[in-house]
């Protein structure tokens, strides 16, 4: 079997910004070459300023739909308990057909008790999301082989999670993609659990593309961008493809990109 090329991408995270810088910055990871930009399903900002400024996302891949042409787009992650499963399928394929086919559903079972609670959904418990999250995937399908006009193409679910006896079991049932969390040493031990699911269920684990983040912390990023060179390097060796550095404004430093696809580029013609 072919390896599967490695891919890069970006989340802009769509806090403390104005819309037009976020807009440029878009353009600036396309013209850089990434794979794929994301951004991601919250109200409010995650770090910084908690009341700063914030903008909807699937409002903002509608438009990063039109002012793109060539990455795909997604988020990183959708929060399954902000909408109906069929109107999150049709707004779903709704991008996908604006964007020609450049649509990852990226989905995971929510976490962020402030969005609950301001916006009037019932948190509940983990156990409840992610039950919650296992019955709408189906929906999802589902509404996509009726509505009309279907999808341009199957659109790939990336699933965000790494629980050992719910998330992976959904990621392995339902997922394109599975993206994880944490260092090469817990990345490796997932995917084995992950594949162990997989088995389990009668899936090939190698339909699974395996995404990580490459992520700066909060509110900075490092001097030496080659810091994520290795980073990604690592998390290569333990069977990783897509890898992904979340990127805050107001001002939207992507000067690791430009490292991270030349080290993409010069694998990638490795034949990897």
């Amino acid at each position: 079997m072919t390896a599967r090329p490695i891919r890069i991408g970006v989340q802009l995270q769509p806090q403390h910004a104005d819309y037009r810088s976020i807009r440029r910055a878009c353009a600036e990871a396309e013209e850089i070459g990434v794979d794929v930009i994301f951004n991601w399903d919250h109200f409010f900002p995650l770090y910084g300023e908690k009341d700063g400024a914030h903008f909807e996302c699937w409002t903002m891949l509608g438009a990063w739909a039109e002012a793109t042409e060539r990455v795909e787009i997604g988020a990183l992650v959708t929060c399954n308990s902000y909408r109906n499963p069929n109107l999150l399928a049709d707004m779903a394929r709704t991008v996908d057909h604006i964007s020609d086919g450049r649509l990852i559903l990226g989905i995971g079972s929510g976490w962020f008790e402030r969005d609950y609670d301001e916006y009037g959904f019932e948190f509940g418990t983990a156990a409840g999301r992610l039950d919650a999250l296992a019955h709408s995937l189906p929906q999802i399908s589902d509404r996509w082989a009726v509505i009309n006009p279907p999808p341009t193409r199957p659109i790939p679910v990336l699933i965000g999670g790494g629980g050992e006896r719910k998330t992976l079991k959904i990621v392995a049932q339902h997922a394109d993609i599975w993206h994880g969390f944490g260092g090469p040493d817990t990345i490796a031990h997932k995917h084995t659990v992950l594949d162990e699911w997989c088995t389990r269920v009668g899936r090939d684990p190698a339909d699974i593309e395996r995404s990580a983040g490459v992520s700066p912390k909060p509110g900075r990023l490092p001097e030496d961008v080659a810091d994520y060179v290795a980073a990604a390097e690592d998390l290569y060796a333990v069977g990783t493809r897509l890898f992904t550095v979340g990127v805050g404004g107001p001002r939207y430093d992507l000067a690791p990109l430009r490292d991270l696809v030349a080290w993409r580029d010069s694998r990638n013609g490795e034949g990897s």
